[in-house]
This record gives C-alpha cells, sequence and structure tokens, in this order.
C-alpha cells in the first residue's frame, strides 16, 4: 500500500537541473538499461553526485577537542549478528538536520568498547575507527572474536563526549542446538504521518533481534510541523518540505527520522537485520525503472544517491557498502540449527509492474514467466540456500506481499501489480523451490502494507483446499497510513475473498515472532493512535504454526 502517485516534471525541484546535467555527462551513447554498473561509469557517477572512491581517506583530521556539541545526536545501533561478531554504528552529526551534520570536512578519530555487562566493568573489545566525511561521519565497526548467543554492551566516545549505551546480541554457534528464538518484524515508519510510539514499546520487548523490512524513511516533503505530528513546540527547517533527490537531502532524512527518540531506543536496545523497500529512493520504482517519467540516467543517480546514504545510516557491512546505484543487501544470517534467515531484495532486481502498476485484472502481461521478483542470481542464491539448509525453520524476511490478495470475492478481482501477485511466476519458481528443497517450516515476513495480515501460504492459491506449505507474518506499520482502524473499510472483502487470511488489522504497530523446536509463535503487537504520543501497546491476536504442519492457528 502506498500513497498517491506525486506527480513530478523534470526541473520542478532545485536539485533537478544539478542531476540531468551529471546524468548527461555519463549517458552518452550508452544504452537506456544498467549502464552505470561499469567501471568507468560508476566512477562518472560517483564524481557526479560527490559519492567517493571506496577508502577515500584525503580529509584532514579534525581535533576532537573542537566537538562543543554532542555529536551523538542520532544514537546508535548493531546489526546482522554472527556467531562471534556482531556490526557496531553511529553516525557524528552534533546538528542533524544540517547537511554536514554539523562537522566540518574532516575526518574524526572515534574510540568504541564492548561489554559484558552494562556498567563496562568486563570489557571484552575496544579499539577506534574513523568517521571519513565522504561517508556522512558515519561509523561502521565489525568486532569479531565475541562468545556467541551471548548479551554485550556497547559505546562510542569522540572527544570528551560518549553515546548512549547500546544493548546487542550475538548469534548462536552454527551448529547450536539452540531451542528457542524471538524475533521482531518492523515495517513503514513515515515520520509525517505520526509518532513512532510502537518503538518506545518494542525498545522494552524482550527479542533477540529486529528486522525491519523497508521503508525505513519517505521520500516525501515534511512540512515545519511535523505533518500529523503537528508540533507546536518546533519548526522543522523548510529544505524538508520538498522530496527527496540528492546525497545531502536524504542524509538530512537520516537526520530528521533518526533524531526520534523512539526509533533510537529501539536501536539501542536490539541489533537490527534491514532490508529496504521503495521509500527509501522512491515510491514503486522496480529495478532501475522510476515510478515518474524522468531519464533513466537521471534515476540511476538518485538511486545511488539514495542507496549511498541507506549503508552510511544502518548496522551494515562493508560487502554491502553501495558502488554507484548498486548493492548487494540480499544475504543469509543463521542463528544455530533453529533457523535461516534468508534477507531478500525485492526492489533492485524487479522487472517493472504490469499493466502501469496498481490494483488490476492480471493477464498474460503480470503472468509472463519471464518476468521477475528477485532477479535471476537473487533466486538462484535463496533456492541454493535451502537446499543446503538444516535449519528447523527457514524464514524469509522481505518487503511485499507474498501470498495471493484478491480485493474483491468472486471472478471480477483485482490483484496488487506491485506485490508477488503481480509476478507469478517469479512466485512459483520460488515455492517450487523450496518443496524441492524439502522445505518443511517456511515462514515468510512482510512489510510494505501499512496493515497487519496472517496468511496460510498455499501449493495452489486458487484451490482453498489445497495443500498449505508454509505462513506468512505480515507486520503492520510504525507510522505510515496515520492511526488506522481495527478493521478497514475493504476488512470483509479481503477475507471473504481469501479463505487462506487469517488474520487482518489495520492498526499501527509490530509483529513479535517466537521459534520453537516444536511450533512458531506471532503474536500481532498494535497501538490505538501514533498521531498523538504516549499510546499504549496490546495484543491484537496470537497465533500458532506447528514445527512439519503449516498454517496458522488461534494460540
Amino acid at each position: 500500500m502506498t500513497p498517491a502517485q506525486i506527480s513530478r516534471t523534470p526541473g520542478q525541484h532545485g536539485h533537478s537541473a544539478e542531476l540531468r546535467l551529471a546524468a548527461q555527462r555519463i549517458g552518452s551513447g550508452v544504452g537506456r538499461r544498467r549502464f552505470l554498473t561499469v567501471t568507468g561509469a560508476a566512477a562518472a557517477l560517483a564524481f557526479a553526485v560527490g559519492l567517493p572512491g571506496a577508502g577515500t581517506a584525503a580529509a584532514a583530521e579534525l581535533d576532537t577537542r573542537k566537538i562543543t556539541e554532542d555529536p551523538f545526536t542520532l544514537g546508535v545501533a548493531s546489526g546482522d549478528p554472527l556467531p562471534s561478531s556482531v556490526l557496531l554504528w553511529t553516525r557524528l552529526a552534533p546538528r542533524p538536520y544540517e547537511a554536514d551534520g554539523g562537522l566540518p570536512a574532516r575526518r574524526v578519530e572515534v574510540r568504541w568498547e564492548i561489554a559484558g555487562d552494562e556498567r563496562f566493568r568486563r570489557i571484552v573489545r575496544r579499539g577506534s575507527a574513523t568517521a571519513h566525511p565522504e561517508f556522512g561521519h558515519s561509523v561502521h565497526v565489525d568486532v569479531d572474536g565475541l562468545d556467541s548467543d551471548r548479551n554485550f554492551y556497547y559505546r562510542f566516545r569522540a572527544g570528551s563526549w560518549t553515546s548512549p549505551t547500546g544493548r546487542t546480541r550475538t548469534a548462536p554457534a552454527r551448529n547450536a542446538r539452540n531451542s528457542s528464538l524471538s524475533l521482531a518484524a518492523v515495517s513503514c515508519q513515515a515520520y509525517h504521518d505520526g509518532y513512532f510510539t510502537a518503538y518506545q514499546h518494542l525498545a522494552d520487548e524482550d527479542v533477540d533481534v529486529v528486522f525491519h523490512l523497508g521503508d525505513y524513511l519517505y521520500e516525501y516533503a515534511v512540512t515545519a510541523t511535523g505533518g500529523a505530528r503537528g508540533y507546536t513546540d518546533r519548526v522543522l527547517p523548510d529544505h524538508f518540505n520538498r522530496e527527496t533527490l540528492t546525497l545531502e537531502d536524504y542524509r538530512m532524512r537520516y537526520g530528521l527520522y533518526k533524531s526520534d527518540p523512539d526509533l533510537r531506543a529501539a536501536h539501542a536496545a536490539h541489533p537490527f537485520v534491514v532490508t529496504w523497500d521503495d521509500h527509501e529512493t522512491e515510491n514503486n520504482y522496480a529495478g532501475d525503472t522510476p515510478e515518474n517519467s524522468v531519464p533513466p540516467e537521471e534515476f540511476l543517480l538518485r538511486r545511488a544517491a539514495a542507496y549511498r546514504a541507506y549503508w552510511e545510516n544502518q548496522p551494515l557491512r562493508t560487502p554491502q557498502r553501495p558502488t554507484g546505484p548498486d548493492m548487494r543487501l540480499y544475504r543469509r544470517l543463521r542463528f544455530g540449527r533453529l533457523a535461516q534467515f534468508d534477507i531478500l531484495d525485492t526492489r533492485q532486481y524487479r522487472s517493472n509492474q504490469a499493466y502501469g502498476d496498481g490494483w488490476k485484472v492480471p493477464g498474460p502481461e503480470s503472468e509472463d514467466p519471464s518476468r521477475t521478483m528477485t532477479g535471476a542470481a537473487q533466486e538462484r542464491w535463496l533456492i541454493d540456500g535451502w537446499k543446503a539448509s538444516a535449519a528447523r525453520w527457514n524464514v524469509v524476511p522481505q518487503q511485499v506481499t507474498f501470498a495471493q490478495r484478491r480485493d474483491v470475492p468472486g471472478d471480477a478481482y483485482k490483484l496488487s501489480m506491485d506485490s508477488w501477485d503481480g509476478y507469478p511466476a517469479s512466485r512459483q519458481r520460488v515455492m517450487d523451490g523450496a518443496e524441492a528443497a524439502g522445505i518443511e517450516n517456511l515462514m515468510v515476513l512482510t512489510g510494505d502494507v501499512h496493515v497487519g495480515y496472517g496468511f496460510d501460504l498455499k501449493k495452489d492459491f486458487d484451490d482453498p483446499a489445497s495443500r498449505t506449505v508454509g505462513t506468512e507474518v505480515v507486520a503492520t506499520s510504525i507510522a505510515s497510513g496515520k492511526d488506522g482502524s481495527e478493521k478497514p473499510a475493504n476488512w470483509d472483502n479481503l477475507t471473504r475473498a481469501n479463505p487462506h487470511m487469517k488474520f487482518y488489522n489495520g492498526r499501527r504497530g509490530y509483529a513479535l515472532v517466537t521459534l520453537g523446536t516444536q511450533q512458531a509463535r506471532a503474536d500481532f503487537r498494535t497501538v490505538p493512535a501514533v498521531t498523538t504520543p504516549g499510546a499504549p501497546v496490546a495484543t491484537a491476536a496470537s497465533f500458532v504454526t506447528e514445527a512439519g504442519n503449516p498454517g496458522l492457528t488461534p494460540a
């Protein structure tokens, strides 16, 4: 579910001329699609939008005594836990609403330490890292040599300033016979639609890891009063009141989002595993095809800026650092023998949406076997990973609704061309691959649609009596869609049209999933409002699915 499309013509934004000029420098005489992936073009792209080459460190060092304001306004985060390591993140920004974060274009030495206790009496690793201005003064520290399946506490220091303390956790050893794993799934946090109250409650939950399934930020304008937040005690700078296009735009937008105290609290409390959807770049883009009628070369410049800012502002390792408009975000994490997580990217490699996007009657265009949601390489990677998996649960964190979702009962239905329904051949290949690999306990984690769903995944979605082959848990939004309602206007139509839909709720919140050796439990946690702060959280519904017997039943 996406907001109404924003019409835009080149030149409407002040940055469009800059983007067009850069695109002309690198687009001449080259094909319209994927021309930026060659080395020379990527280098030209980096020059065009100010993106440095990997490892750039030409800036002089800043005397940290000159940092006179707290540089840790964006908090701390950790991510992608492995059995012996975890990625620690922060970004120095004493003035987060400014393009340079309030720091000069000089590198800054940042000290870090990680301990087995919250008071840092048992420090197990420490070191220093460089915050380069070329990377937005972000810091990514891959701490190795840690004990598996343990809680740790970490912090950073820059000059006389000390960051907030974060808590993280390593994964169990690969062959560990762990019997329980708790996780949260979150998505879609439009700042202008309301407060991140759900994160305040998530920070207090007892979970091992959080999966963010996309739309971490939105490219849309945010008014001086914060949109639906309706600020009366502050005024946001005017540069937020426009759509993001350039690297500076995206960096400042992350500064706005990460200045939210509830988001900072959730990051400090739990390690995150992140993947993007569309709004981190532009609504409903598909591969190198933009939403609006701008030249592909101009869009890929924008995509490069968005991808660079995403990496700078997330707890991601060096292999995920982008090259121009390309970024390898799909990856695999294992938590002992209990769970394997195959994190997908369903946005960067997909075919363009059929029939011009939206909800449409399916037909030859959407059902073309050549259409792909993941791209061929990622599809092979996913299925090959299943073939090698010995995990009890094989979980796929990804972006858009996987199960079939008809809009009305009967034969005159439409399907969402942006979801897997618009790519049925691609979905079938994935489901056939899971069956061929002998995957018994398949679970898909999804975001995007600003509602909570629980689905049984069917061998044949057109036959309600066909075998159930897995489950799908769709996490509602953190804020996108404003307050929502328990039963949206289409609740009756969707529940009658899709008998494999076991749950549908339109409030904001998150999903909790507990994996065990015998069953998995899903709790849909919701808040009654986000347009006013401080709402309580409650469990809207709970379901279980038995190992070896897929399908959701009320807990």
